[in-house]
């Protein structure tokens, strides 16, 4: 227990230093923990660690899942619905078949055991891309569709990996019958899903304690992920309609105090699971080379760069005829929705990145089929994936931001940036315009005094104020106003700390007095957040 306690924190450690450092040095983190575990694995005396698949499959994805479902805005997820299907199922189906094929007919597989490659090979991962792409400031379109594929491929994938185990393992493989079970998945999913979401909320509304409905969030993804998958599902698509219900409906339902709270137990939540992650892939290298020892390094070598490029390639050749064929077939869906220029379906072409997913895919692959014989190439399988994970994460993954700037999709992205500030603050004016005639309405209704009227108009009008009437100006002048703000805050905070030192306050005075300075410097440092907002 000691030494288990021991690994964490030192893998913590590691964590916290390589975020650092990532900062510093401007690359994505997850890269470099990637190659942080890969140096860790192979230091002679650490202990050997041994990612198990049911630890990624039923603990580590569905709190991953349910917060980028919940993350994901439900009308833009609508809206993009064909482009995110025809990713996460054409193009995971396309994958499939494409490097089954090459293992079967250059590597020697049969085709069960090459489809069980290509069902784990082919679901980009939902964390890799997008811990990289969000640094980069991509065009908000692509990164939902980016997100989408990513929420649902994984869903398409473990069944297809399913279906591909159990035809090695019995040798027998029947397409009507697996299409029926497939399309009855996705339904029932589905509705178990919103199912879930809509009891969570309930329940959630109905404990009205912040601590409570935080514990009952926790424990959402995991009922939406547990049941289907028990029963033969996959629980990624339940838990992607779980999440995108929660994030359509949970709003007007979640009140404010478990929204603060819940924001940041979600966040370091998240930030943990994904940092541990990447650490962990790169730590299955010293396992993963001692199941390989039958092979020689140039068999390894070339198996791996073999399927490498088949997924990068199917990618690609999937993507371009999934964007602009659509639109050619209906002419009412190009006016609709016209084509894009080329370098938005490229970009997508290019980031195919693979993750945990693969890996614990291929982790779980059974010993033996059900003759009792060995599962045919399992220790390849092993090293390929891990090959092809390690692959695309750091070349693809530095590669990236070269990729997008000579695209000219960082240019196109703060564009679109500026765009969204104007319709925020335009959103902002107008409300404040339908508070101020509630409010009018609300004195003259409840014959208010006048101080109390005044109170409530000026607080009004001073939120009213401090919007900026343009971006160009009045965005200078507000980034400026807020760093004085936050001067200011800091001066009353220090103060509060020598009436606290001179015993003029109590601990619980200044606590509650720190509390409001805490949500006040948290609404200044939230309109500048990204680097890119209007303060």
């Amino acid at each position: 227990m000691t030494a288990v306690a021991q690994t964490i924190l030192l893998m913590m450690a590691v964590l916290a230093a390589v975020a650092v450092a990532a900062k510093r040095l401007h690359v994505a983190p997850s890269i470099l923990l990637v190659v942080a575990g890969l140096g860790m694995a192979l230091v002679p005396g650490l202990p050997k660690i041994q990612l198990a698949p049911e630890l990624v499959l039923l603990v580590i994805l569905p709190p991953l899942i349910y917060s980028a479902g919940v993350a994901m805005s439900w009308r833009e997820f609508r809206f993009n619905l064909r482009p995110i299907a025809l990713l996460a199922f054409g193009c995971v189906v396309f994958t499939t078949c494409a490097i089954a094929a090459a293992a079967h007919y250059i590597l020697k597989f049969d085709w069960a055991a090459g489809f069980v490659l290509g069902a784990i090979i082919a679901p980009p991962d939902v964390v890799a891309p997008l811990a990289i792409a969000r640094r980069l400031g991509l065009p908000r379109r692509l990164m939902v569709v980016l997100e989408g594929e990513g929420l649902a491929n994984d869903a398409t994938a473990l069944i297809l990996y399913r279906f591909a185990v159990v035809a090695v393992s019995l040798g027998t493989f029947s397409l009507p019958k697996a299409a029926g079970t497939f399309t009855a998945i996705v339904i029932g999913e589905i509705i178990y899903g919103i199912a879930v979401g809509w009891l969570s909320l309930r329940l959630r509304k109905w404990a009205k304690e912040p601590r409570v409905e935080i514990t009952l969030s926790l424990m959402t993804p995991y009922l939406a992920y547990w049941v289907p998958e028990h029963f033969g599902g996959s629980g990624v698509l339940a838990t992607v309609a779980c999440g995108l219900y929660v994030s359509w409906v949970g709003p007007r339902l979640i009140p404010s105090g478990t929204r603060l709270q819940g924001i940041f137990f979600w966040d370091l939540i998240v930030y943990l699971i994904e940092g541990m992650v990447f650490l962990l892939t790169g730590l299955q290298a010293r396992t993963l080379l001692e199941q390989v020892q039958a092979f020689s390094i140039n068999e390894l070598l070339y198996a791996t760069a073999l399927t490498t490029v088949i997924a990068i390639v199917a990618r690609f050749i999937w993507v371009f005829p999934a964007t602009y064929l659509p639109r050619w077939l209906i002419p009412s869906l190009a006016k609709r929705d016209p084509s894009p220029p080329w370098q938005g379906p490229f970009l997508l072409g290019f980031t195919g990145i693979r993750g945990v997913v693969s890996l614990a895919a291929a982790l779980a692959i059974p010993y033996t089929i059900a003759n009792g014989q060995p599962f045919p190439h399992r220790d390849l399988i092993l090293f390929i994936t891990f090959g092809v994970i390690v692959v695309t994460i750091v070349v693809q993954g530095l590669m990236l931001p070269f990729v997008v700037r000579s695209l000219g999709l960082t240019t196109l992205g703060k564009e679109e940036h500026k765009h969204e500030i104007r319709d925020e603050l335009e959103a902002r004016k107008a409300a404040l315009k339908e508070v101020k005639k509630r409010l009018e309405k609300a004195i003259a209704d409840h014959e208010l005094p006048d101080e109390v009227a005044s109170h409530l108009r000026t607080r009004n009008e001073g939120r009213f104020q401090v919007l900026p009437q343009n971006l160009t100006e009045g965005l200078d002048q507000m980034r400026r106003t807020a760093a004085l703000k936050l001067e200011l805050i800091a001066a009353e905070r220090d103060f509060i700390y020598e009436l606290l030192r001179d015993g003029k306050i109590t601990d619980e005075a200044r606590r509650r007095i720190e509390y409001e300075l805490d949500l006040e410097e948290a609404s200044v440092a939230n309109r500048g957040k990204d680097g890119g907002g209007w303060i």
